[in-house]
């Protein structure tokens, strides 16, 4: 198996994972370390590494021909970077997945491509609906936009050219391993350091939240017995939680009595929301970190417990964060 973006948040928890349920995988990892990827996440693991760019297409047509499986993390993922620079996006997201499509097109490899609900762009808050397979891609900016792309790239080649690939969009991830910039990690570690937790506008924004290890599950379950051409959204029914209510939740667990507000983001989304019947009822897939208050307790005190034990992991780079966010007003 080659899995892209490995050293990523949701990449390393896939090949943690994948190591501890599916010994029969020799797993490749391609990874260009960007920011957000991370050689530490896979230290002593027993996988082989390459570090490259994914748009670099001899390193991937060499790595593409040596296996039998592809999992595609390999992304520019972060919205408010999108929004100061866009260029890297367009680079990883449209030029890196054409890259990869290419090689799996010589060579017949089976693809899965990971995406992100962001694609269908967002609900109203009022809005019972939630994104389905056939749901039109509205994405609301640069990231989106160019995930929506490489989606596209991807169904074209299934159509176009035969290639044996499937797709996936989901909610938003959190877990161990996940950057503290993104909005759970920061507020837990806010809280560790003694700084405030800090909620985005008036925190109404619904995300739909899910464990990695639940996604990573998913994605398996889709290699094994998804249909080849097919797209699946992936979910746990968290649609009904606002991001007021989990930094409330987070604070509620860390016993931190209070926390601030700071300025919403450009173009900020309101409500993202997954039916995920389709995986459900068609694959026999089951979220397992699920509980009937929130859906969340039993992921976030997993989540936190991590953070509290893997300071050296996350602790060199916080400073660092939190003056980026402050120069943003955040």
């Amino acid at each position: 198996m080659l899995v892209t973006g490995g050293a990523g948040f949701i990449g390393t928890n896939f090949i943690r994972r994948t190591l501890a349920t599916r010994p029969e995988y020799e797993i490749t990892v391609l990874d260009k370390l960007t920011y957000a990827g991370n050689p530490e996440n896979l230290r002593g693991l027993d996988i082989r590494f390459v570090q490259g760019d994914i748009a670099d297409a001899d390193i991937v047509d060499t790595l593409v021909a040596t296996h039998d499986v592809i999992v595609h993390f390999a992304a520019e993922s972060h919205n408010d970077n999108s929004l100061d620079n866009p260029w890297p996006f367009v680079h990883t997201n449209i030029i890196g997945t054409y890259t990869l499509l290419e090689a799996v097109r010589a060579h017949g490899t089976r693809l899965h491509h990971i995406s992100t609900d962001e694609v269908f762009g967002d609900l109203a808050l009022d809005d019972p609906a939630r994104f389905t397979e056939t749901t039109a891609y509205r994405p609301s900016s640069p990231y989106s936009a160019t995930k929506a792309s490489s989606d596209l790239l991807v169904r074209a080649w299934v159509r176009s050219f035969g290639i044996p690939a499937t797709l996936s969009q989901c909610s938003n991830n959190y877990g161990p391993y996940q950057h503290i910039e993104k909005f759970i990690p920061r507020q837990i570690t806010n809280i560790l350091c003694g700084l405030p937790a800090k909620l985005y506008g008036t925190g109404e924004q619904v995300r739909d939240w899910i464990h990695v290890d639940d996604h990573n599950d998913a994605v398996h379950v889709i290699l094994d017995r998804g249909e080849i051409g097919q797209n699946y959204i992936i979910g746990a029914d968290n649609d009904h939680v606002n991001n007021k209510q989990v930094i409330e939740l987070i604070c509620e667990l860390m016993g931190q009595g209070s926390y601030e507000h700071v300025a919403d983001r450009p173009g900020h989304d309101m409500r993202y929301a997954m039916d995920s019947t389709k995986l459900r009822t068609e694959l026999g897939w089951q979220p397992a970190f699920t509980d009937t208050e929130t859906g969340m307790r039993t992921g976030l005190l997993h989540t936190i417990e991590w953070y509290q034990e893997h300071r050296s992991w996350w602790q060199a780079q916080k400073a660092a964060v939190e003056a980026r966010y402050q120069q943003q007003g955040h």
